[in-house]
């Protein structure tokens, strides 16, 4: 175009604003039309500096190092920094190392209950004291991830997933309970125990499997302690009813249990998390495999101080316990599945309903059922079945979950 022509064009009567070209970030050539992830991180550092994002951000180098049981990510783990964290290659490699050393974590269970199987000295130093204390570190970690308003969501928003958990808690295992202990050739007491055990309420451990994971940790928390407290009504109801006894149940104890084990650390963990965000999101690199850790060396310690109960059980004991605790995960799953649930409530109320409290049910065995001492051997191997059963699922379904997160970036 000539510029005589140009120049009359811009006089007209339609006047026309030019503006320069935005520009681009250097990582993101026009002519290329995937956008590479650096080039997603170049926009995202430009604009937290420029403050156009309320919302914390988190590029790649967090992505690196993200926790593998921490599914909300930082926009829902109640940071309040405006700028994301950067972490250094060092700490970005030790992500790697532990996400890979997590998603391997069936393998470490199963290697731990063989080793203490057949050489239990391996375990028996990890005494009941460093399994409580064990736990409380897990239950930590856990708050770390959690806020208080998610905590909160879980009674506001979808209470009736809390209900849903609760009938699915006290209706499956108790009904496949009184099934096996009626139908499958049990002496009466080895039936009296896997009635007892069918009744029980959720156990701590079924929080941290569900941290593994990557289910609702708001629901998981909220479904343990809900269905403890309930305990002190729904288990000697239940066990009248399986068993034909009535079981008193401690309501002290167990509220000071659950406050000790579960209510308490979590909510430390979560007041941490939101007053020191930045601090907690780096910590949140290394929780997963000390969780990881912790639950190995407990299934180990469960096994090396019950060898002999182990060995001493028949093969019908075993596959009664076997088949309970398989059958509560897989209706817990299936029928929040059909239910049209997401896929994390769907994980949350499996290991919620297969995993029971183990401990209360042979500390129930023994002080109610004297007459009866085998009563108590489906309570030690319950322990073991559905600890070794919920990690391997929780091992499954995290390297599941690892592969479908890396599967875009590998196309892109």
């Amino acid at each position: 175009m000539k510029p005589a022509l140009l120049q009359r064009r811009l006089a007209g009567p339609r006047t026309h604003l030019l503006l320069p070209a935005a520009p681009r970030p250097a990582a993101c050539n026009p002519s290329i039309r995937k956008r590479s992830r650096s080039c997603v991180e170049a926009a995202c550092r430009r604009l937290s500096k420029q403050g156009k994002s309320r919302q914390p951000l988190v590029c790649a180098a967090s992505a690196a190092g993200a926790v593998p049981g921490d599914s909300s990510g930082s926009s829902k783990g109640g940071s309040s920094s405006s700028e994301p964290v950067v972490f250094s290659p060092l700490e970005q490699r030790l992500g790697r190392l532990c996400k890979t050393l997590t998603t391997l974590f069936p393998l470490w269970v199963v290697g731990a209950a063989l080793l203490g199987f057949h050489h239990p000295p391996a375990f028996l130093w990890f005494t009941d004291t460093y399994v409580t204390w064990s736990l409380i570190f897990c239950m930590l970690a856990m708050g770390l991830t959690l806020t208080f308003e998610e905590i909160a969501s879980v009674f506001t928003r979808s209470p009736q997933l809390l209900l849903l958990g609760m009938v699915l808690q006290y209706s499956v295992l108790p009904l496949i309970g009184f099934a096996i202990s009626r139908h499958w050739g049990l002496s009466s007491s080895l039936a009296i125990g896997v009635a007892l055990v069918s009744c029980m309420p959720g156990g701590t451990a079924s929080n941290i499997v569900a941290y593994i994971a990557r289910g609702d940790m708001p629901l998981s928390i909220m479904m343990t302690t809900a269905s403890t407290i309930m305990a002190v009504f729904t288990t000697p109801l239940l066990t009248s009813l399986l068993v034909g006894t009535l079981v008193p149940v401690d309501a002290r104890a167990m509220f000071l249990s659950v406050l000790q084990l579960v209510l308490a650390p979590v909510i430390v963990g979560t007041a941490a998390n939101q007053l020191f965000p930045r601090a907690v999101q780096r910590l949140r690199i290394y929780t997963p495999l000390a969780a990881t850790a912790a639950v190995v060396m407990i299934v180990g310690s469960m096994i090396a101080t019950n060898v002999s109960v182990v060995a001493a059980s028949g093969l019908a004991i075993i596959t009664a316990v076997l088949t309970l605790h398989s059958c509560g995960f897989g209706l817990g799953y299936f029928i929040s599945k059909g239910l049209g649930l997401s896929d994390r409530v769907c994980r949350t109320n499996a290991i919620e309903v297969g995993m029971q409290n183990s401990a209360l049910a042979a500390v129930l065995a023994r002080a109610h059922f004297g007459d009866a001492p085998m009563a108590v051997v489906p309570c030690v191997l319950s322990a073991c079945t559905h600890a070794t059963l919920g990690s391997l699922l929780a091992g499954y379904w995290n390297a599941q979950l690892e592969r479908q997160e890396s599967q875009p970036q590998q196309q892109a």
